[in-house]
Parts: structure tokens; sequence; C-alpha cells
């Protein structure tokens, strides 16, 4: 990242910060999907939303960010508040055509009771899957455990292709390690501020 571009990132860390330590909730609407990228800029570093999310959930030793999307999908809402986060993917693909087809949560925990442990794609992460209905809406839970916490993957999909929608879960939902983005929160600040302040309550 450039020298020039430096307090602007700063600036925009300690916005992502704040709301969470101050009201303990903040809602974001209509978010352009690369505010919650799992890399941008000249860097490639995470974004803020991912940033927002770390401190809602500060056990949390993973968390979740976006890939880039494929055409069809978009995302729409962040919800960030103390304990918990969760964000949504929109398809307007005429074959899919499901608003918040899939609902991503991060948490310090998740009740996995019922589903059925399967190999894991993601290193460190242990998966489990449970489908709860199949027709005339196929809704299931994905979930990746770690140390911390929680990443669980709600779909609810109403068209007749349903594997797309599981396969791009699986490409576009990517994880970014919190040691990350507490280096991050410290470049961007100029060791300024913490992603994790020393004593503050950030659940």
């Amino acid at each position: 990242m450039s020298r020039n571009a430096r307090p602007r990132a700063a600036a925009l860390l300690l916005g992502a910060l704040t709301p969470v330590v101050l009201s303990g909730c903040v809602g974001v609407s209509s978010f352009e999907s690369e505010l919650l990228a799992c890399g941008a800029g000249d860097e490639g570093a995470p974004t803020n939303g991912v940033v927002l999310m770390a401190q809602s959930v500060p056990t949390a030793s993973w968390v979740p960010c976006l890939n880039p999307l494929p055409p069809g999908w978009h995302f729409t809402d962040l919800d960030a508040r103390n304990g918990s986060a969760t964000f949504f993917l929109d398809s307007d693909r005429n074959d899919i055509d499901a608003p918040r087809a899939i609902e991503v949560w991060l948490t310090g925990s998740c009740d996995t009771s019922g589903a059925s442990r399967v190999p894991s794609d993601r290193e460190g992460m242990r998966r489990f899957e449970r489908v709860t209905q199949v027709s005339p809406t196929y809704i299931g839970n994905r979930y990746y455990v770690f140390e911390g916490g929680c990443i669980t993957v709600l779909f609810t999909l109403s068209g007749a292709d349903r594997a797309e929608p599981l396969a791009v879960a699986t490409q576009i939902i990517g994880t970014v390690p919190r040691e990350d983005l507490q280096d991050l929160v410290r470049e961007e600040s100029d060791g300024r501020l913490e992603l994790d302040p020393p004593g503050g309550e950030a659940s």
C-alpha cells in the first residue's frame, strides 16, 4: 500500500473498529463485496468489514471473507455485533433466483448436533454438514469449527440447480487468520490501534 494511502486506511480502520466497541452493534446494508474482500489493494490486505467481524468475535482464530463473486451473485448485508457477525449472498440467476441464498455466520461456538462430520477443505478446521430439508426448498447448514470460533454457512435454495450454490460457497467464502488482521491494524494505524485492545471489552 502506498504511503499516501496509509492515513486514509488508518482512518477507515478506526471507523471499522469504533462502532463495535462503543455501541456493541453495527449493521451495514448494500455493502459492496470489496469491503469484505479477503485481499484488496496493492498488498492484498483484508478489508474493513473483515476487521469488523474479527472484533465482533474476539476469540475467533479465523475470520470469514469473500473472494471475487461470480456473475449473478451479490453481497447484501453485514450485521456485526458483540459476539457474532453475519452477512448474506443473493443470487439473481434464473435457475437459482434466491434472495439471501447463502448466509454466513461467525460465532464463538456452534451446535453441530445432528450434523455429519465430513473431510474438511480448510486446514485447521473441522467440517460438518446437516441437511434439514430437500424439497421443495433445499435447506442445509455447513459448519467449520476451529480454535475459538465457528463459521456457519446456511443454504436456502429454491431453484433446480443446487449444486452450483454449494460449489460457489466453497470457492468464494475464504478465511483470514486473526494474526494477519492484528498485524494489519497495527501497520495501517502506525501502531496506534489494536484489533483487540488490552483490557477492552469486545464481547
